[in-house]
């Protein structure tokens, strides 16, 4: 069964750092999620962005590159036989990232992107599309159908919260019924949704409680 099967037969879990901070850390929260979803039960992705491209401030971290990044997580995927998945912002590294990476990941504000939706799309990797903040599940009809026109159904949607006035997300759990009509996988991004969006002046907060 390939991995697109199992996710989608199977509950699975997406997680890990938000960004690469250093190789020691991916390695050391890959081999241990990992455990703890092998006795789940779960069908398991480690996630890493190898660069956070939307940060607040021009000053906040954005990760070790592009290059770096893959060989990172290259390394996790030989090191402990798991799929893994990062962010692409931009069209031109699809097929680069495509390479080492099992699943794609669209970000939230880019998921209106046609030319980033379809070159990954041509990649015939997972697509996973973030559900941008200002949009409703339904709306996500056209980036799902922008991956569906390179021939590409295998597709994750994933909710994030939707914005709730100024530097704060809630939740519309309906949303989730929503994308779930198009016939693919449905994630909730539980961390992201508690997010405060620049709610730190040159950086987001949340409510971690």
């Amino acid at each position: 069964m390939n991995l697109f099967e199992q996710i989608k037969n199977n509950t699975f879990l997406l997680s890990g750092p938000c960004i690469i901070e250093n190789e020691y850390m991916v390695m050391h929260l890959a081999e241990n999620i990992a455990k703890i979803a092998d006795e789940l039960n779960l069908t398991y992705v480690f996630k890493a962005s190898f660069d956070k491209a939307n940060r607040t401030s021009v000053q906040s971290y954005r990760g070790h590159g592009l290059n770096e990044g893959l060989r990172i997580l290259q390394k996790v995927k030989d090191t402990f036989n798991l799929p893994v998945t990062t962010d692409v912002h931009e069209s031109w590294q699809a097929k680069e990232v495509a390479t080492v990476v099992d699943v794609l990941q669209i970000p939230a504000f880019l998921c209106r992107q046609t030319d980033l939706l379809v070159e990954c799309g041509k990649t015939n990797r997972i697509v996973n599309i973030k559900k941008a903040q200002f949009l409703s599940g339904f709306d996500m009809a056209h980036a799902v159908k922008k991956v569906e026109s390179t021939g590409n159904k295998q597709i994750i949607l994933t909710e994030r919260g939707t914005m709730f006035g100024y530097n704060n997300l809630v939740v519309d759990f309906r949303n989730l019924i929503d994308m779930k009509t198009f016939g693919y996988p449905v994630c909730m991004d539980v961390t992201h949704s508690t997010q405060k969006p620049g709610g730190m002046g040159g950086a987001s907060g949340g409510n971690r409680e």
